[in-house]
């Protein structure tokens, strides 16, 4: 059934096809990297804070080292500059936080592109089944028959159709991925004040 349904849908559905391939690609990719980006951030702020609480900066290190994801990197960046004031160590923090985000957002357009190009291009498949209608109409004239013009009705179908079914879990895909940002990106916002926090109550801490 399928392969009878790609048929007659002309050139563009393989134009659809490849774009929902890349789109499929790009948003486990996605998924992926967010899913080794969102880490427990409590539980790794509690090891960094006991470690560095014993004054062991360098397990402290290591532990970021280890931990993936922006979170970690924020912290990192804030124990490496702890013998600053507190109002340099927001600074960097807030500056170490612009880099992490476009990470974040990478790739991003190009499923929210392909969610308002899909319908597009079925409209396009549509429009070339027409056209092939026409074409068939003026050679036949009056003689026309319907099984001449079925091949471009069910173009114009069955390219709306696709474009259609690729549009809409792009789309909803789209959104859960900028939820996942979002979450991410709460995340480290919190963490950056709670490690500002941490490295602020251990530079003052009587020696």
């Amino acid at each position: 059934m399928l392969p009878e349904v790609l048929a007659k849908g002309g050139p563009m559905i393989w134009v659809i096809l490849a774009t929902s391939a890349i789109g499929i690609t790009v948003f486990f990719e996605r998924v992926l990297f967010y899913h080794r980006a969102q880490i427990n951030s409590a539980e790794f702020l509690n090891g960094v804070r006991n470690v560095l609480k014993r004054d062991n900066v360098v397990e402290a290190l290591a532990i970021c080292d280890a931990t993936p994801g922006p979170v970690a990197r924020l912290v990192k960046a804030a124990i490496l500059n702890r013998e600053r004031n507190r109002e340099d160590i927001r600074e960097i923090l807030e500056d170490a936080g612009y880099l992490e985000v476009p990470r974040l957002e990478e790739k991003l357009n190009l499923i929210a592109t392909i969610a308002q190009i899909a319908p597009l291009m079925g409209l396009l498949g549509t429009v070339l089944g027409f056209i092939e209608i026409f074409t068939k109409l003026q050679d036949a004239g009056l003689q026309a028959h319907i099984g001449q013009l079925s091949g471009g009705v069910w173009q114009a179908l069955i390219c709306t159709a696709f474009g259609l079914a690729v549009a809409i879990p792009a789309y909803a895909g789209y959104n859960y991925l900028v939820s996942r940002v979002n979450s991410i990106a709460l995340d480290m916002e919190q963490t950056s004040t709670e490690i500002l926090n941490i490295v602020t109550e251990t530079n003052s801490r009587p020696q």
